[in-house]
């Protein structure tokens, strides 16, 4: 009977650490500008230390076979300077994700390299469908406004890996080539509303 009381205690002691500890939801405002719907999910794990789990999709096809396509997934690590969910923090990231993007670019850019590693002239004339990984650190500031409400804005910089196949932009567009590319730069932009729940 002791160890039958005792292992009810130990579950209980647990369960009420798990339940306690705060946890965030959150909609990215950046993304939501470029019609990519999203949702990330923030957990306390000790007084300074939170895991920052988003996901992002964008499923659509603009006219003449436009589109930015993709899913990713960005798990973070993130160290707060004062305590979790206010202040300073900085964050190390993973990212993951497939990609179908041609015929556009977002917020119009028409000269220099998307990302640094094609030629945006490229991306307007033609498709690149394929995959990426990578890793990357941030920095971001949250603030407190209410008891369950915050604001959060964070930038992040690293490492991606795509591999990609290239193709006519036109619908069904012939397949011209495979590649893959290696980028050093931006990795992350957030300007995020968040819901805290106990």
């Amino acid at each position: 009977m002791k160890k039958l009381f005792a292992a009810a205690l130990l579950c209980f002691g647990i369960s009420s650490g798990v339940f306690a500890q705060k946890v965030g939801v959150k909609s990215n405002i950046l993304y939501d500008a470029t019609t990519t719907i999203n949702l990330g999910v923030e957990i306390g794990l000790a007084p300074k230390w939170t895991l920052d789990i988003s996901g992002n999709y964008n499923p659509w096809t603009f006219t003449d076979n436009h589109k930015m396509k993709h899913w990713l997934v960005q798990p973070e690590v993130r160290y707060w300077t004062c305590q979790r969910f206010s202040g300073h923090f900085v964050g190390v990231h993973g990212h993951g994700g497939v990609y179908n993007v041609g015929g556009m670019l977002p917020w119009g850019f028409k000269s220099g390299k998307m990302f640094g590693v094609i030629e945006n002239e490229d991306i307007m004339n033609h498709r690149y469908e394929g995959w990426l990984a990578g890793a990357g650190v941030s920095y971001g500031y949250h603030w407190v406004l209410g008891s369950r409400y915050g604001l959060e804005a964070s930038v992040g910089a690293g490492y991606a890996y795509l591999s990609y196949d290239k193709y006519r932009c036109e619908k069904c567009g012939e397949k011209l080539s495979s590649g893959s590319k290696h980028y050093l730069g931006p990795t992350k932009a957030a300007i995020t509303l968040i819901i805290l729940i106990k």
